[in-house]
Parts: C-alpha cells; structure tokens; sequence
C-alpha cells in the first residue's frame, strides 16, 4: 500500500488506500465512519445480509494500527451505526475491538449514528478533537480551518476506457480535508452534490482510492452563497466492487 503525501497548515500528512490518514509527527491515525454493526441493524429491519461487516471493518482497522503503530487513534464520528450498535457486537468483535482500543490513545468523536458514548467505547469520547493546528470533527464546519472531518461519505466517478468508474474519495483543500467512510457496508455521496462541493467553493483535490495507491483529480471550484443542508449518505448496504481506476498516481507529487 502506497500512501499519498499531503502538505495541510503546514504539515505533513499522508492519505493511505484505505481511506485513513495518518500524521507521523503526531503519530495519530484518523479514521471516519466505521459504522459497526450495519449489518445486524439492517436485520433487525428484515434485510438479511451477511453479518461479516464489523469484522471486515475491523481487519482494516487493524491492519492500519499494526502498519502504522500510532501513538493516538482519532475516530471521527458515526464508529457505530446507531445508538444500541456496542450492545449487538458479537462476543469475539467487542474482545477484538477492546484490543485494538487498548493498543494506543483512542478519542471517539460522537457523530449523528452514535451521539452519546458507548460502553464499547474504550477511551476518550470527545464532540470535537484540537492538537496542533487542527481540528477533528464528525460534521465539517462552513466556516472551519484546519479541520479533519468525515460525514458526507465521499464518491467520485471517474472515466476509465469508455466507462466511468466510482469509488470512494479524500476531498482536500487548503483549509479542511473530509475522509471517506471506511465501514464495509458504507454507501457515499457524490463530491459534486452540493453538501460537499459547498464546503470546497474554490475547489480542491480529489484523492480517490485505489487498491494499492490514490489517485489525484482537481476539484472544479463551484461558488454557492450558502452550503445547502446535507442530504443523508446513500444507504447502499454494499460498496462499488474494488477496480483499479485511470489517473494521475497521487504518490508522484506531479
């Protein structure tokens, strides 16, 4: 996995494949909308999918702190579908997850699926994160600065040999970065869709993921005088299956 550099209020950070971001000279990992527990949630509604969600999310989170060895974790919000989600774990995910909590400074911001702290919540729950000169945040802010969020579950689409391909996506500029949802079950909302594209008026860098790199595209600038209010994410209970899109490798810094 080749992580993309990103220079932001003068740091460095990387973007990896997975949708996570990490900033070495902090030694934090940022991750955005885990919702744990999709699966069991939409059984309880009588959809039957497979209950492998929280594990596969789980494994990727995982994979990332044993990559990365980060001194703190920072979940940006909505970690569990809904407000009962820590209580329907299964007995061998919530050891697994308390491992993982246990293995670094993990701080849970609260999102609009998991307003209040759960017992599966091992650490710090937090509405809002400060270090440094930025900011961590379920929901991003109209007028923020420095600011790290996830909520809006960002897509992009792209062509790739007559077709157009759509994938999750970092959406960036010089004042806030919005992170891709990393739940298995995760659906997305289009960067253009004006929930997003509102909150980035002169435009920014898409970083779509890849399987083993991103990939960077411009984001046109879109001038609107009031950020509309935002739609839900599609709730798709499946991704778009991995493919390997077209475009310019992030990693290159060209």
């Amino acid at each position: 996995m080749t992580a993309a550099p990103l220079h932001f209020m003068g740091e460095r950070l990387m973007l990896t494949p997975e949708g996570a971001l990490f900033w070495p000279a902090h030694g934090l990992l940022a991750v955005a909308d885990l919702h744990l527990e999709k699966g069991s949630a939409a059984a309880g509604r009588g959809q039957l999918v497979p209950p492998w969600d929280t594990r596969e999310t789980l494994d990727l989170l995982g994979n990332l702190l044993r990559r990365y060895r980060p001194q703190t974790v920072v979940a940006l919000g909505d970690s569990f579908h809904d407000k009962d989600g820590a209580s329907r774990l299964q007995t061998g995910d919530a050891a697994r997850l308390a491992t993982l909590a246990r293995s670094s400074r993990f701080v849970w911001v609260l999102g609009n699926h998991d307003p209040a702290p759960q017992s599966a919540m091992a650490g710090e729950t937090v509405d809002a994160f400060s270090t440094g000169p930025l900011v961590f945040r379920h929901e991003a802010h109209a007028d923020g600065r420095g600011e790290i969020s996830g909520h809006f579950h960002p897509k992009a689409a792209v062509p790739v040999r007559g077709a157009t391909v759509s994938r999750p996506c970092f959406v960036a500029d010089g004042r806030r970065i919005v992170l891709p949802a990393m739940g298995a079950y995760t659906g997305g909302l289009d960067v253009r869709d004006p929930a997003i594209a509102g909150l980035f008026p002169r435009g920014g860098q898409i970083f779509l993921l890849g399987r083993e790199r991103l990939f960077r595209f411009p984001l046109a600038a879109r001038r609107v005088s009031k950020v509309a209010e935002p739609p839900a994410p599609e709730t798709r209970l499946f991704p778009d299956p991995p493919q390997r899109p077209m475009g310019r490798r992030a990693d290159t810094g060209r």
